[in-house]
């Protein structure tokens, strides 16, 4: 067979559109990260950084933290914070149209408060978009034994995409929620969905997340099975 540019294209354009990682999730190894959602993302009005679509999703995002914790699916929340006094921090930051504002936190960051962190869920303090680096994320995810994580919070296409990669990268199976993350420009939702969608995730919105976390596999039935036994 030649494969045309045409062909190659159509092929490509599907799994942006339509891709689906073909893995299963299972409760029992799954964890939950909810990413950044804070004052300063999710609070409107309350700093230049603040993301509307955030705020928006926000209601949807604790329905599915509830769901997981029903389920057993630790929840584990991460906050962009300055740590160390900045030395942990990439030093190209500095020099990038992100930090173009003289704003700076009144206080150490913190969950915004109607997203009801609890005290017995963790909660990291990282120093850049992705919630892996120089970070003890991974080793907290292999100690509870979980091989898969969730996805969700602000900003999709920075510290959510950033770490979805860097999961995928690490050998876990990522699921990403496309209405229980947001950006401060909903035009580049999509966009960084599709690229995940194609080659780092399975795309799914928090119904189908729930859904999956609530039905029973085959797989989960065999394990109940042979703990009885």
């Amino acid at each position: 067979m030649t494969y045309t540019e045409e062909w190659v294209t159509a092929r490509a354009q599907n799994a942006y559109e339509h891709g689906r990682a073909s893995f299963d999730i299972q409760p029992e190894q799954t964890a939950l990260l909810v990413i950044d959602m804070q004052d300063e993302f999710v609070r409107p009005g309350w700093s230049p950084y603040w993301v509307p679509a955030a705020t928006r999703m926000a209601p949807r995002l604790r329905q599915l933290v509830e769901v997981c914790r029903t389920a057993s699916v630790p929840v584990i929340w991460t906050i962009f914070d300055d740590t160390h006094l900045g030395l942990d921090r990439p030093h190209a930051l500095r020099f990038l149209p992100h930090a173009d504002t003289d704003w700076r936190r009144p206080s150490p960051a913190e969950v915004w408060a109607p997203m009801d962190h609890r005290p017995d869920e963790a909660l990291i303090r990282k120093p850049s978009y992705g919630a892996f680096y120089d970070t003890p994320l991974d080793t907290m995810l292999r100690n509870l034994a979980r091989d898969t994580v969730i996805v969700t919070g602000t900003l999709t296409n920075y510290c959510c995409g950033t770490t979805a990669r860097q999961a995928y990268e690490r050998g876990y199976k990522v699921v990403v929620g496309c209405d229980v993350t947001a950006t401060d420009d909903e035009s580049r939702q999509e966009p960084e969905l599709a690229v995940l969608r194609k080659g780092f995730a399975l795309v799914l919105s928090a119904e189908e997340i729930a859904n999956r976390l609530t039905t029973v596999t085959p797989a989960s039935e065999d394990r109940d099975r042979a703990n009885v036994a």
